[in-house]
């Protein structure tokens, strides 16, 4: 797997999904419990995983729209 996304602000991270679920690309949410136990004030950003496989496409998706992503 190979991170995607990594941020602070939970709706980019839902829009991302939904967007990557819409062309049939399998993501996960990493950190989720992390950010549950820091009180969800936004300390620690979260992470989208995909498929190695995946990656390009997820990334090409995600920048197509709207999203800046790290290399």
């Amino acid at each position: 797997m190979k991170q995607l996304l990594r941020t602070n602000d939970i709706a980019s991270i839902a829009f991302a999904q939904a967007l990557l679920q819409g062309e049939g690309i399998d993501c996960f949410e990493m950190d989720v419990n992390m950010s549950i136990l820091e009180g969800s004030i936004g300390i620690f950003p979260r992470r989208l995983m995909v498929a190695t496989a995946d990656y390009e496409e997820a990334r090409t998706t995600l920048i197509d729209n709207g999203f800046s992503l790290e290399d």
